[in-house]
């Protein structure tokens, strides 16, 4: 199991919330994309953009953790709503 320090992933985050909301949003968008592979379908979403042994192997939230830490994910609030793009 990978642990992160949530001071570190906060800071990038902005917030807890923040960083609650777009690691979620961006997993769902690794696990679609997961899927799409699994299925053997053309992804439709951004592929993880994290070197890992096995991509297929790793969970998606871990992955969206770690673009964040690597700086390949940035989470930007737009108003009331956490969005992430890079």
């Amino acid at each position: 199991m990978i642990r992160y320090e949530i001071e570190d992933l906060v800071n990038k985050a902005g917030n807890r919330y923040s960083l609650v909301i777009g690691a979620a949003k961006r997993a769902r968008q690794i696990n679609d994309y997961q899927n799409s592979i699994t299925r053997q379908e053309m992804p439709q979403v951004v592929p993880p953009q994290v070197e890992l042994e096995d991509v297929l192997k790793g969970k998606p939230i871990s992955i969206a953790l770690q673009e964040l830490l690597e700086n390949k994910l940035e989470i930007i609030e737009d108003g009331e709503n956490a969005e992430e793009s890079k």
